[in-house]
């Protein structure tokens, strides 16, 4: 199902995860959609894999969890972050380096001080590869590090490559 892209978050300067900087980092892009959902663009590199050719598991843990805690950030526009509690996930393919990967989350319920999502890491063909779930709470970013929003480089970095719409599967 193609759903149309509404927005995309800010990048960082180190982050592990979207970090432009970061020579070792996945440099992932987040994209909100018109469903209320999150996606995430990466592609993993030779210095990311457990096995040969194959995406580490604890790499795989660690974009589906940011995303599924970034995936907040697209309902609540005052700096509320998602700070893990509790995460879990099940390893279901093997994710391959050097190709474009897709993550999807959602909030699956909320509170005042916390909320719930889950989500998915794709492969290409459209099989889900890595399935997720956790509990967040939400937090504003100056409770949890000392931020500094221009030295992070904290803003969202246009480039001919974002896509208007995505590609999501059903089970996605």
């Amino acid at each position: 199902m193609r759903i149309a892209v509404t927005g995309k978050q800010p990048n960082s300067r180190m982050c592990f995860v979207c970090g432009l900087d970061n020579t070792f980092g996945l440099h992932s892009r987040f994209y909100e959609l018109a469903d209320g959902r999150l996606a995430a663009l990466f592609r993993a590199v030779e210095q990311h894999q457990g096995y040969p050719g194959r995406l580490h598991g604890g790499i795989a843990a660690t974009i589906l969890d940011e995303t599924i805690g970034r995936a907040i950030m697209g309902l609540h526009r005052d700096a509320v972050w998602g700070v893990t509690v509790d995460f879990s996930m099940k390893l279901r393919k093997p994710v391959p380096l050097a190709e474009e990967i897709l993550v999807v989350a959602r909030i699956v319920s909320e509170g005042r001080r916390s909320f719930q999502g889950e989500g998915c890491i794709v492969l290409p063909d459209g099989q889900v590869a890595v399935e997720g779930q956790g509990r967040y709470l939400k937090m504003d970013i100056d409770k949890i590090a000392d931020f500094d929003h221009q030295g992070e480089a904290w803003k969202v970095v246009s480039s001919p490559l974002d896509p208007d719409a995505l590609d999501i599967p059903e089970q996605g």
